[in-house]
């Protein structure tokens, strides 16, 4: 069983001119994305057996509503909580009404829909048998691991903690311990932002999602060869190989190994407002539970002739326009 995610082809002018600006006074500027994976495990399978049903839920519409009945704050959850809410919003319920909190419950589903509308949604999926191509239509986990099948990595919550290089900042990123070479996988489509050299990331890679909101960063890569073919404008699909896993950065002097340690510093932006992006008012979301969650998703990756490594994903994500 294979998937491929298919996109339009957009300029990414287009996209960011596309993406509306709201007044200083209306935008989110904080997040707490305090989601622990087994809740969004939970949510997950249970509206993809609603959507084999035929009683659609959205994924971070149930989400918000436990948000709400918790405070943002997951170490209460319960999945029979998860389960009535659930079934609540499968008949049609006001989630504003279920949660009897519609202010905040305004706040939490922009917020989470914000973080998660690119990771859960339908798609089509092809299975070859015998020579014969069939297709399916399914919902589910469209996003991946940033880390390809068949390669180990290792991690912890290290979002926030205490960094001084260059100067005294905190950690806004979530850092994956693996190998030299280790194949990076986009987690998410959308448009390269960024690609280069950064004295702080190394080589580096910035991926701006197809509605603009969520930008994704993947830093200290690999010395000599860090890209499978990036450069700014580029579209690229979720589960793609983008990239290899090295220990670039921490020097001004471009493509030089100043890293103790090889991992990926991978990181996730959420942008209201396009005065977030390299503003006062950054959002940054901390990927631990995400990262666990993204697990059960991860891209395989095959050699080409000339040595790179390619995602073998055959699918269309139907959230990416066309």
């Amino acid at each position: 069983m294979f998937k491929k995610a298919i996109a339009c082809m957009l300029s990414a002018v287009l996209l960011i001119t596309a993406v509306p600006a709201v007044s200083a006074q209306d935008y989110i500027k904080w997040i707490d994305f305090d989601v622990s994976e087994t809740a969004m495990g939970d949510a997950l399978d249970f509206c993809i057996t609603g959507y084999e049903s035929d009683s659609p839920c959205s994924f971070s519409a149930l989400l918000a509503c436990l948000a709400v009945k918790y405070g943002g704050n997951f170490a209460h959850y319960k999945k029979t909580d998860l389960i009535e809410i659930g079934e609540n919003l499968q008949k049609g319920e006001d989630p504003a009404k279920i949660t009897n909190n519609e202010k905040l419950y305004t706040y939490y589903s922009q917020a989470y829909e914000a973080v998660l509308g690119g990771m859960v949604g339908e798609y089509t999926e092809y299975t070859t048998e015998d020579g014969a191509i069939t297709k399916e239509e399914k919902y589910g986990l469209i996003a991946y691991s940033p880390i390809a099948e068949g390669y180990s990595y290792t991690h912890s919550d290290d979002f926030g903690v205490a960094r001084s290089y260059g100067y005294k900042r905190n950690h806004l990123g979530h850092d994956l311990m693996g190998s030299v070479g280790t194949p990076i996988v986009a987690v998410e489509g959308g448009y390269v932002e960024a690609c280069g050299w950064n004295q702080y990331g190394g080589w580096r890679i910035g991926i701006r999602s197809y509605d603009g909101k969520r930008y994704y960063y993947y830093a200290h890569l690999r010395k000599g060869h860090p890209y499978n073919d990036m450069y700014e404008g580029k579209q690229v699909d979720a589960g793609e190989v983008i990239g290899y896993l090295g220990m670039t950065g921490y020097s001004a002097k471009e493509n030089t190994n100043n890293i103790n340690t090889p991992h990926l510093h991978y990181g996730l932006q959420i942008i209201f407002d396009p005065a977030q992006k390299d503003g006062w008012n950054q959002i940054w979301i901390d990927m631990y539970a995400l990262t666990k969650f993204l697990y059960r998703n991860r891209a395989p990756s095959v050699p080409t002739e000339d040595g790179e490594r390619v995602s073998t994903r055959w699918s269309v994500n139907k959230q990416h326009p066309n």
